[in-house]
C-alpha cells in the first residue's frame, strides 16, 4: 500500500528551515514574508493562499533567492556577456563564489521545503532579468535611401 506524503504546514515549514540551519525573520516589505537567509544568500516565502495553518500548506517564493546586499535581497541581472547583482541603490558584477552561493541557497531551500527542482535549475543558477546590451536603448531605424530607378511621382 502506497504511504501518503506528508505535506507540513507553513509553521513546521519554517522550523524545519530553523533547524537545517537557515536564518528565518519577519520580511520587511512583504506581508506575512518571512525572510530565509543562509550563506549570504535569501529568498522571501509566504504561506499558500486559501490555505489554513492545519491544512497541508507549502510556501510560495515572494522574493525569488538572490545575494543579500545591506539587508535586501539583489536581483541576478544578465546582460548576455556578464551577470550583475542589481538592487535599487547598487549594481555590482556577480562573481563564481555569488552565483555558487545562489545556487546552493536555492537547493537547500528545495530540499528542505519539498518543492520541486526544475531542470533548468539544475544545470546553474538563472537570472531574474535579461538586459543584453544589443537590444536595450536601440536606435529607430532610418529610412531607406530612394533608389534611382524607383520612380517619385508613382507612375
Amino acid at each position: 500500500m502506497a504511504r501518503k506524503a506528508k505535506h507540513p504546514n507553513f509553521e513546521q515549514m519554517l522550523a524545519a528551515l530553523r533547524a537545517h540551519g537557515f536564518e528565518v525573520t519577519p520580511a520587511k516589505d512583504v506581508p506575512e514574508g518571512m525572510l530565509v537567509t543562509m550563506g549570504g544568500a535569501g529568498a522571501v516565502i509566504v504561506p499558500t493562499p486559501g490555505k489554513d495553518s492545519g491544512e497541508g500548506g507549502s510556501a510560495l517564493l515572494a522574493v525569488t533567492p538572490g545575494i543579500v546586499v545591506r539587508g535586501e535581497i539583489a536581483r541576478l541581472l544578465d546582460r548576455g556577456y556578464q551577470k550583475f547583482i542589481k538592487t535599487p541603490q547598487y549594481e555590482l558584477p556577480a562573481t563564481a563564489t555569488h552565483l555558487h552561493s545562489i545556487h546552493t541557497f536555492t537547493e537547500e531551500l528545495n530540499r528542505v521545503t519539498g518543492s520541486l527542482g526544475l531542470y533548468n535549475e539544475s544545470l546553474g543558477t538563472t537570472s531574474d532579468l535579461y538586459q543584453y546590451d544589443r537590444v536595450g536603448g536601440r536606435e529607430a531605424p532610418e529610412p531607406k535611401a530612394k533608389r534611382p530607378w524607383e520612380l517619385a511621382g508613382g507612375q
